[in-house]
């Protein structure tokens, strides 16, 4: 009986405790709205214009022209194809490309005709979804106040998903069958002309820039092989077999060279803190509303 009363006795107390707790709560919500959330807005507004920046450096004392860098491709001995290839931004300005022929010693030599540049689609597409993701930073200056913590969470699940695809298209190269690498505008960027036996590809793999050669012999038509098309794919092996003006192919030799561009690595790092930072914005915005419905709903 004694333990009966003294807990009726508490019930104002506890209420009184759960009051404050309550109202203490409210207002660090306030604050998030108002405070927090545009502290977080520009902190990632700071992170991704590194990032923005680091698509476009422009060359020392020549603001408007885009800094040139060289990268070579297969330094080894053992490597069969060496490549120096020149990025400018988004686009290859120049390859410089030798391969050596398998079953003889022979050296072939390509390069980017002059009046040709190769635009790194990848590149082109990451930055413009880094870029759509400060337009929308942008759109809620610090006069705007965030009502609700779902207002936040939109805001937050826009940007991220800009971001997402920034990282997926430098993260996952394009599949490509093998008659669209026959077929590709790159094939006809080089001097002296690529031969029919031999594609190339260049592409990106998180901060690595990949020069795809392949190999081909053509199968006799009376072949008594199982000829089978090759679907869509990155990297395709030896062995694969396509179709292409009634002639038919296969892959015989696959050689992949790649260089580290530091720059794309710094712009994966700026990606990663910034989806990192949304996800604990979104967390808070989520998390306290829940609370404030919940703990005092009964």
């Amino acid at each position: 009986m004694l333990n009966s009363q003294r807990s009726l006795s508490e019930l104002p107390k506890m209420s009184a405790a759960s009051q404050v707790e309550r109202a203490v709560l409210e207002e660090e919500f306030n604050w998030l709205l108002r405070e927090e959330v545009h502290a977080v807005l520009k902190q990632l507004q700071d992170v991704l214009k590194e990032a923005s920046r680091r698509f476009s450096i422009p060359s020392p004392g020549l603001e408007s022209q885009l800094k040139q860098e060289n990268f070579i491709l297969g330094s080894s001995s053992m490597d069969q194809v060496k490549g120096v290839l020149t990025l400018q931004g988004e686009a290859l300005t120049q390859a410089d490309i030798n391969l050596k022929v398998a079953k003889s010693s022979q050296t072939m030599h390509f390069q980017f005709r002059e009046d040709k540049q190769w635009k790194l689609q990848q590149i082109q597409d990451a930055r413009n979804h880094v870029n759509q993701a400060l337009q929308l930073l942008s759109s809620h200056d610090e006069s705007y106040h965030f009502k609700t913590g779902t207002e936040v969470n939109k805001l937050m699940d826009a940007v991220m998903l800009q971001l997402t695809r920034a990282r997926n298209r430098l993260t996952t190269p394009a599949s490509l069958t093998l008659p669209e690498l026959a077929t590709s505008g790159l094939m006809k960027m080089f001097s002296p002309p690529m031969p029919g036996d031999v594609m190339v590809n260049f592409y990106i793999n998180l901060s690595k820039l990949c020069l795809m050669v392949y190999q081909l012999h053509v199968l006799p038509p009376n072949t008594t092989k199982n000829f089978k098309h090759a679907g869509s794919s990155v990297l395709h092996n030896p062995g694969a077999m396509f179709e292409l003006n009634n002639n038919r192919f296969e892959v015989s030799h696959v050689h992949k060279v790649e260089c580290v561009v530091p720059w794309l690595n710094d712009t994966l790092v700026f990606l990663t803190i910034s989806l990192q930072l949304c996800q604990q914005l979104k967390d808070k915005s989520v998390e306290m509303p829940h609370l404030l419905e919940h703990r005092w709903s009964h």
